[in-house]
């Protein structure tokens, strides 16, 4: 495991020095060649950014940044904090389990056990996320029959021991299914909990055989008890498609759920043709539906792009860090940047620059024409101090996090 030691936190009203900040890009005729930079004084007070000026006045008792880099905190989007193997020893996947229905077997057999100690590692788990400078994630909770209540109590603990420097939303997420394990009863009471702000769902078709039974039970959860949705979906095929349609559709009908409603993973897309990825891509962008990846490599490479480029909103996380579904989740947002930024070819100053916002919950310090809009004034203190240059170097040599600010709270590494 990772161990990062960090000096007392610095809170209240503090000033930092030598802060490095974007301000613009250099272009020719071409584009963007490099990212202009300057160094500032931040104020930070009450939790926010007071002030914003040059350095070369700081007060006697301004502490020195060094140089580094000011960018957003990263928020990791698709997590399961809760049921990690980290803190336990290696263990490799089973090759004996293949499907989505073998591992629920597995689970059954399993979340028992890891119950016993779920809090310690799922607070570890944080820890090893903060390390790399994520400050806020969308996790997951297990909700059926084995775990009943149990994981989100446990998550709930492992939350409320890291809530000075670590915000989460939650999602109450049926892994076994929501009719096939006798999950509806379960998620029905997580949903009308304040603490849990979206309801999952997984695979409508490939567990319970039934997309429109799911669907609808789920959305009228959602408008019942005024939460999200976000939805995994591995399922291929007519009936990937046919899920990620009806959803849209639902969407559009509840205006309510625009904007938050999302459905992770959707590999089917990654299986059609670009033109049929254009015509799902504009509906879910008509219908304010967004996609959630954990940016899978090798044959399987999402249309991100064309996504993106269509309007609809891409979030992304880790999904798994060291369990038993998935062994190659790091931890480290930028290094999914750059994961992106080699697998679709963004290679240029101004592409690299862009792909920081799949790292920050779509933050970015400059617009795409190169106008300074982060960090602003009266906003929340939220952000790293990252030992690269600009956007662009810390994405491509995913550059070491030295210190990082949730709450205006300031913890630097030691």
């Amino acid at each position: 495991m990772i161990h990062t030691t960090y000096a007392e936190p610095v809170q209240g009203h503090y000033t930092l020095k030598n802060v490095r900040l974007e301000t613009g890009f250099v272009s020719d005729e071409k584009g963007a060649q490099s990212t202009q930079t300057g160094l500032f004084c931040i104020d930070i007070k009450d939790g926010k950014i007071a002030n914003i000026y040059a350095t070369d006045t700081p007060p006697a008792n301004a502490i020195d940044a060094k140089g580094f880099l000011m960018l957003p905190a990263f928020s990791d989007m698709h997590v399961h904090l809760d049921k990690t193997l980290y803190g336990l020893p290696w263990q490799a996947l089973s090759p004996k389990k293949r499907t989505v229905l073998d591992m629920i077997a597995y689970e059954q057999e399993l979340i028992p056990e890891l119950l016993k100690t779920s809090t310690e590692r799922g607070a570890q788990l944080i820890d090893l996320l903060q390390s790399y400078g994520t400050t806020f994630a969308r996790t997951h909770f297990n909700i059926e029959p084995t775990s009943g209540m149990r994981s989100l109590e446990n998550l709930q603990r492992a939350l409320d021991l890291k809530k000075e420097r670590f915000s989460a939303e939650l999602v109450a997420f049926p892994q076994h299914g929501v009719f096939y394990t006798e999950s509806a009863a379960l998620l029905r009471e997580a949903a009308q909990l304040d603490s849990v702000q979206f309801i999952g769902g997984v695979d409508p078709y490939g567990i319970d055989r039934d997309i429109e039974k799911v669907l609808d039970f789920t959305v009228q959860l959602a408008v019942d008890y005024h939460k999200g949705i976000d939805i995994h979906l591995h399922d291929g095929g007519k009936e990937g498609i046919r899920t990620i349609e009806y959803l849209a559709e639902q969407a559009v009908q509840h205006p309510q759920l625009q904007g938050r409603t999302f459905i992770s993973h959707a590999f089917v897309l990654a299986q059609l043709p670009a033109s049929e990825v254009q015509r799902i891509a504009e509906k879910l962008a008509a219908a304010k539906v967004g996609i959630v990846s954990s940016v899978p490599f090798g044959a399987l490479v999402m249309p991100i792009p064309a996504l993106v480029k269509h309007g609809v909103e891409v979030l992304v996380g880790n999904d798994n860090v060291q369990d038993y579904w998935s062994t190659f989740g790091s931890g480290n947002m930028l290094q999914k940047a750059n994961l992106m930024a080699d697998m679709y070819g963004w290679r240029t100053e101004f592409e690299l620059s862009r792909t920081l916002r799949f790292a920050t919950n779509n933050v970015l310090p400059l617009d795409d024409n190169g106008k300074k809009q982060w960090p602003v004034v009266n906003t929340g203190a939220e952000f790293v101090l990252i030992d690269a240059s600009c956007s662009a170097e810390a994405v491509s040599r995913v550059s070491p996090v030295m210190a990082f600010a949730h709450k205006g709270k300031l913890y630097r590494k030691q």
